[in-house]
């Protein structure tokens, strides 16, 4: 605990330890000890609302058919689910590991809260994984039993004990409608863990994270805390929801809003007009999107087709999003908040974000430290603690940072300290506000002789420029400079800008060993999920076609 006589109230820094405090209300949270799932925490939290009403609010609408499935047949198809499971499975025990593998549909929240309520891990992963993909997946988190859809299962080894339930099969839902028997629930500790989370992991190698009951309760509670005030004239929350359910934005995001009982609109495939389509038909209020998104909605000449007029409030994660993006969209959509946040899949979902329309208009920053959290800014070289408005690697400690890496105690040394600080390979600062300013990757860098050039700083650069549609900045060998920046950049439609142009206005914006010094034209941006740039990918591309010329 800090002596808050060393804690300065406008940043949350103390001058002793060199820790950035959270300036929010500490978030309340159950003991340590209490058996409780999320599932259970979930329903705590949804009941303790007294304007909830389960069978009027809809937790889930299909945004291609308009089907809705209200919070309590939500609430009676789960509990079903977890019934039949017992029944069929009785070998199927708590901390033991699910296999999930399916696009967003209706099934995958009643199987989430099914499973978690049983103390089933829940290890969900890409629908679209190769054969080789999911066997790597596989031997590493060492399922009992695999849930997916028709299409895919065959790609999915043999190998489990308890078999594969294809999700979209009569035997699956005839699971959602069993007549509830009598069976005890195991009790869950919170410190048992609720899910496997895979990232893609900054050495190529793909790890499992290890999230517990815990980790989700502790950011569940952070986030009915970082919540804008509820207006009682405010109309019902209605959210997008085109995140991917595998992804831990789209997996904490699920859990959130059902514990504030909100309604969540699902598209399938994510479409971009379709995107627009259904926010005007269900007259969406919220919209957690990836930073591409914000540059599309900033952009595309067919947004002003739709009308948008229903959405308050956008909430963006899984990679930096720059001030002049956040500018260009607001310049467009004057009546809608930008909350910007960071998180990790190691830290279960976001753990910092912004609070009221003052806070929003930090453009550019990650927001301020969620409750319960804490932070310091360590120099990379040196290992010292930083103050405010200094660069350093973030370190992160709080309840809801992973229980480590699966199988992997050489990496999870590597990143958790013997004193539960996780060092996320990010370089950043905080200002003399306590808002959070993410630089870039580590290892992400370009060296330029001997200065160091952040990409991201020079995309928000590049996404400014109105004949560009998005872009991407990569280190490529040079001689004489060791790297030199270089850009690959997708044209507007109908723009015919050229590499020098490009450079030029670069140039004027940027110290000189910041420069862009090469630039090539690529249809789209390679990009994860979560919307984070694929520069591995980019980089072989240069070299490929460096190599061409040769």
């Amino acid at each position: 605990m800090a002596d808050a006589s060393f804690v300065n109230p406008q940043n949350g820094f103390c001058s002793k330890t060199n820790i950035f405090h959270s300036l929010r209300s500490s978030a309340p949270l159950p003991p340590p000890s209490q058996p409780l799932s999320i599932t259970d925490y979930t329903l705590y939290l949804l009941r303790s609302n007294p304007s909830f009403s389960p069978s009027t609010t809809p937790f889930l609408i299909d945004s291609a058919t308009g089907h809705r499935l209200f919070y309590s047949d939500f609430i009676r198809q789960f509990q079903s689910l977890s019934a039949a499971l017992v029944t069929k499975f009785p070998s199927l025990a708590k901390n033991q590991v699910a296999l999930i593998v399916s696009p967003p549909s209706f099934h995958i929240p009643v199987l989430y809260f099914s499973l978690l309520s049983l103390g089933v891990t829940v290890s969900p992963v890409n629908p679209i994984s190769t054969e080789s993909e999911l066997a790597d997946l596989v031997r590493l988190s060492n399922p009992v039993i695999a849930f997916a859809i028709s299409s895919v299962a065959s790609k999915l080894p043999s190998s489990f004990p308890l078999g594969t339930i294809i999700i979209d099969s009569p035997q699956f839902l005839s699971m959602l409608q069993n007549p509830r028997s009598s069976f005890g629930f195991p009790q869950v500790k919170q410190s048992d863990t609720a899910g496997i989370l895979y990232s893609s992991g900054t050495t190529g190698k793909i790890k499992g994270v290890e999230l517990s009951h815990r980790n989700f309760i502790a950011i569940t509670s952070a986030s009915h805390q970082d919540k804008f005030a509820k207006d009682e004239n405010a109309p019902h929350p209605v959210s997008l929801f085109p995140l991917p359910l595998f992804h831990v934005f789209g997996f904490f995001m699920l859990i959130r809003a059902a514990s504030l009982g909100e309604t969540l609109v699902f598209m399938e495939r994510f479409d971009f007009v379709n995107m627009l389509k259904a926010v005007e038909k269900y007259r969406v209020t919220y919209m957690p999107v990836s930073p591409p998104l914000v540059v599309a909605l900033a952009k595309s000449d067919v947004v002003p087709k739709y009308d948008l007029s229903s959405l308050l409030l956008i909430g963006c994660g899984g990679a930096p999003l720059g001030k002049e993006v956040a500018g260009s969209f607001m310049a467009r959509f004057p009546h809608v908040e930008i909350v910007q946040g960071y998180g990790m899949t190691e830290t279960g979902g976001g753990i910092t974000g912004m609070i009221g329309p003052d806070e929003c208009q930090r453009y550019g920053s990650a927001g301020r430290l969620s409750a319960n959290v804490e932070a310091k800014i360590v120099d990379p070289e040196t290992g010292e603690a930083l103050s405010p408005m200094q660069q350093g690697e973030l370190w992160l400690r709080g309840p809801m940072i992973m229980k480590g890496y699966v199988e992997d105690k050489e990496a999870t040394g590597a990143t958790l300290d013997s004193e539960g600080w996780l060092k996320t390979g990010d370089l950043c600062y905080f200002d003399s506000d306590g808002f959070l300013y993410v630089v870039d990757r580590l290892k992400e860098l370009i060296k330029y002789k001997a200065y160091q050039v952040a990409p991201a700083e020079l995309e928000r650069y590049l996404q400014s420029i109105p004949q560009v549609a998005d872009a991407a900045v990569i280190p490529y060998p040079d001689e004489a400079a060791g790297q030199i920046p270089m850009a690959y950049v997708v044209r507007r439609d109908g723009s015919k800008i050229k590499e020098a142009e490009i450079m030029e206005i670069i140039a004027k914006q940027v110290s000189p060993y910041k420069k862009i010094r090469r630039v090539a034209f690529i249809k789209a941006i390679p990009k994860t999920a979560a919307g984070k740039i694929l520069r591995k990918e980019l980089v072989k591309h240069a070299a490929a076609a460096s190599a061409n010329k040769l």
